[in-house]
């Protein structure tokens, strides 16, 4: 017998006994959930003997976990490591994917909530270490503008747009969508970069600037200091007017491939907790924006006018596996460096 056989019926002999004791025993019923009729999601995470340490980025990449993070336990007097050994989850939060990538390269955090592209390139420069289960939020990106002039992509020829991001995935997203809609972003198009997606407020405030490319929450910030400022542009609609198949795409969630092949009945119950918990951060808006405000994620104020525009999701399996390659190609057609100098194979994907 090969080893591939083996390993088969080891697999097979492990889902039956799965199977087989989740038949023989049923879950106690416990106190009745919140009073949230839009959606049904359970009143604690799926049971798992498996324990990840989670980590995300404060920004939308980070909104959708915040039902599942409290319903681990989390809160904002408590560390997230408090209790370890009795949570099937370990969170935390940081400001910028420096702080997570290390971490997670080095075995010390299980999963992470990154931007797309960063994930395409720890898979290369890991040699396939990580993988990606599910892409966690589409496009945030927005063209606004004091007025009215703009309504379609066309309307920006002969105007100048003030942005953050050159050299990084808002100027491939954009630089693409306008070429792709005969508009020659070198010549047709004025693009003034600027270090700062604040200093694009700024100069939106002094009137220096009519039109410019924001992210949410970013956008809602703006739309809070200036009088007038409107969303013109959805960069992921017009990114799914193309047909294409693909999507604009901002985070996804990656874990550590030993993680995984080790863990894969825990990671799926992962999925569905997060799932569950992104149905309900979409469908009641204001409990949590407050979460959202608690674990300091972006304040909640802001927070609540900002989601119905975050684009938040849980995209697995199939669609995974439409949508996140297409978006990665733009990306490297660009510039190769961009997802890590090569297109990740189907290794890349948890599906």
């Amino acid at each position: 017998m090969n080893k591939h056989l083996k390993k088969l019926l080891a697999l097979c002999l492990t889902l039956a006994l799965v199977f087989s004791l989740a038949a023989c025993g049923k879950k106690e019923e416990g106190p009745s959930a919140p009073d949230d009729p839009a959606v049904e999601t359970p009143d604690e995470p799926n049971a798992s003997t498996a324990h990840f340490k989670i980590a995300a980025l404060k920004g939308p990449t980070a909104m959708g976990l915040v039902r599942l993070m409290r319903d681990n336990g989390e809160t904002a007097a408590a560390p997230a490591s408090s209790g370890e050994s009795e949570k099937p989850y370990t969170f935390t939060l940081a400001g910028s994917a420096d702080e997570v990538t290390p971490a997670l390269i080095k075995g010390e955090i299980d999963m992470a909530c990154v931007p797309a592209n960063l994930a395409a390139v720890l898979y290369n420069k890991t040699e396939g270490a990580v993988e990606v289960l599910a892409v966690n939020t589409l496009g945030v990106l927005y063209i606004v503008e004091r007025g009215e002039s703009v309504q379609s992509l066309a309307d920006l020829k002969g105007k100048t747009v003030v942005a953050a991001g050159k050299g990084s995935t808002p100027e491939y997203a954009l630089r693409y969508l306008l070429s792709e809609n005969g508009i020659d972003p070198d010549t047709d198009v004025t693009l003034d970069w600027k270090s700062e997606h604040s200093e694009c407020v700024a100069a939106l405030a002094s009137g220096q600037a009519t039109v410019a490319l924001l992210p949410q929450p970013f956008v809602t910030v703006a739309q809070s200091k200036i009088e007038g400022l409107r969303m013109a542009l959805d960069l992921t609609a017009e990114w799914d007017k193309l047909g294409s198949g693909s999507t604009l795409i901002t985070g996804v969630i990656v874990a550590r491939r030993a993680v995984v092949e080790e863990n894969p009945a825990a990671v799926n119950a992962f999925l569905a907790d997060y799932a569950a918990s992104v149905e309900w951060v979409n469908a009641n808006i204001a409990d949590a924006a407050a979460l959202i405000g608690e674990y300091g994620i972006v304040d909640a104020a802001i927070a609540e006018k900002a989601l119905p525009y975050c684009n938040i999701v849980c995209i697995t399996g199939a669609e995974l596996l439409e949508k996140l390659p297409g978006y990665l190609y733009v990306l490297y057609n660009a510039e190769p460096a961009a997802v890590g100098g090569a297109m990740p194979d189907n290794s890349f994907y948890f599906a």
